[in-house]
Parts: structure tokens; sequence; C-alpha cells
């Protein structure tokens, strides 16, 4: 079946979404066709705000509206330990613990040569300087244990030893393969409490 232009430019772009199918983009679009006015134009200004209003902050690399983040204004923060994740949904994840009480450093993805994706590709340099300018007591590696996370931490761990920090590893109390947003929150705080030295 041919849908007319506008149904159609509406599924091509809902499938660019990860998880999402021709069959759910066509679903949804249909979902959205027959949403009320008023809720389609009221997530269309969701959508178009987040794009425009969000940017990265520019001592952690989080998501933010305001610039340095919440987290990086708040000075009950421990300014000594810095965790470093791999996207700004674990940041969220290790919010929800309510123990952690340092500073993060987002890395926006994590060392995949399949993918072409290098050291260079993340924000590493950043961390770099951020850490030379003011040196914290503990580095917290915080990335996923896929291949990948374990190849960023490796990398990260090699790098920052031999500069004199000390690096830790979350404990393996996250399953193989698995990412922090969907990660409960008991087996967050166990695997930030059993964190172990690189």
């Amino acid at each position: 079946m041919i849908y007319p232009e506008p149904i159609q430019d509406l599924i091509s772009q809902l499938a660019k979404l990860p998880g999402v199918g021709p069959k759910t983009a066509q679903r949804l679009a249909f979902f959205l066709l027959n949403m009320p006015q008023g809720e389609a134009e009221l997530l269309a200004t969701a959508i178009v705000n987040a794009r425009t209003k969000i940017r990265y902050c520019s001592v952690c690399f989080n998501f933010t509206d305001t610039d340095p983040c919440a987290i990086c204004r708040n000075n009950a923060r421990d300014n000594r330990i810095i965790m470093v994740v791999e996207q700004p949904k674990d940041v969220v994840a290790m919010e929800k613990t309510r123990e952690f009480k340092g500073r993060y450093h987002v890395l926006h993805g994590a060392i995949s040569p399949m993918e072409g994706i290098g050291p260079d590709d993340l924000r590493i340099k950043e961390l770099l300087m951020r850490i030379q300018a003011t040196p914290p007591q503990e580095i917290v590696l915080a990335t996923s244990s896929s291949l990948e996370g374990e190849a960023t931490a490796l990398y990260l761990g090699r790098l920052l030893k031999p500069m004199g920090f000390k690096v830790t590893r979350i404990a393996r109390g996250l399953p193989m393969g698995g990412d922090l947003d969907y990660t409960d929150e008991v087996t967050l705080l166990k695997a930030l409490e059993g964190r172990q030295e690189v």
C-alpha cells in the first residue's frame, strides 16, 4: 500500500528511532495521526525544545539546559572523586542509587574498533585536561561490562595509572553485556561499593 507522502515521511522518520522497525513505525505514525491536535503539537514542541535547549555541560559533558549542569554546580558534591561513564543515561542510573556523591565525566560512547570508534572520538582529552587542572583522589571507571565498555575501561586504566591517579573499576555486579540504565538500583549500589583498583 502506498501512503500519502506526509504519512510515508512520518513512517520513515519514526523508523530511524532505535528499536523501531517498519511495522512499529507504521503503528506509531497512525497513533500520532489519531492523537488530538493539541497533544500532537505538545509532542512536536517537546522534541524541538529538547533539541534546541539541551547542550553538553562544559565541565562533565552531561546533557543540560544550564551550563554548568546542576551536578557540577552543586557545592555539596565531592570534587575528589570522578566517575567516568559512557552516556548521560548512565549518570541518571547512578544518581538513582542516591549513594554516589562525587562528580561525573561522560565520554559519549565507548571504544569500538568494529564501529570505527577510537579514543579520539570520545571525551577523553577533556577528561585529561580536567583532572590535570583539578586532580581528584580517585577516578571510578563505570563503563558497561560489554566488550566495548571493558576495552574503554582498560584503555583509561592504562592511560591514567601511570599519571599517578588512583583508578578503580566498579565491581562485576552488572550482567555481562548489560547497560547501566537497565540495571536496578541495588545492583548498581553493590557494584559501586565493590569497586576495585585497576
